[in-house]
């Protein structure tokens, strides 16, 4: 996980330090989430709970680490260091567009079967969703995959076709 600078970026603007002091709130908070649900993980005697909760407290990392880059990235930019920051610059067009292109739409391509299959499974699932986690645990998979179509349809527009 990256630790957040607490301190605001030197010669940030107010846009700047208002959303950073944003950010590395949520970071703060975020760490206390992450306290709350590994106490109830540990205080349940409901395995089928304490699997959710640490499924949930995934996710919940992975928001503190994105958080807490947005935050320091926030901070290399308003302190004009000329270091780089952690999140990437949106450098798309400078690399090599008809191989990101190309990658891309194949993902894409694995992502919408993967999203079919995930349909199909989940419709099988229908009869064992209150007795199972099972239909809970696609339903969650199918999301994440229309998020994994979302983020290669985005470097899609935001990729240039290559000029011929």
């Amino acid at each position: 996980m990256t630790d957040t600078p607490m301190s605001p970026p030197v010669g940030a603007s107010v846009w700047e330090r208002d959303l950073y002091n944003h950010l590395a709130t949520h970071v703060e908070n975020e760490s206390a989430v992450l306290k709350e649900y590994a106490a109830a993980a540990e205080k349940t005697d409901s395995k089928a709970f304490a699997y959710l909760v640490n499924l949930l407290m995934d996710d919940e990392r992975r928001h503190h680490g994105t958080f807490a880059a947005l935050a320091a990235s926030l901070k290399t930019e308003a302190e004009l260091g000329g270091a780089e920051p952690e999140i990437p610059y949106l450098d798309l067009g400078q690399a090599d567009r008809a191989q990101v292109r190309e990658l891309s739409e194949q993902l894409l391509e694995r992502e919408k079967a993967d999203a079919k299959e995930l349909k199909r499974l989940h419709e099988q699932l229908r009869d064992v969703k209150d007795t199972s986690l099972w239909d809970l645990l696609v339903s969650n998979m199918r999301r994440d995959t229309d998020k994994h179509i979302e983020v290669l349809e985005f470097v899609l527009r935001h990729t240039p076709k290559p000029e011929r």
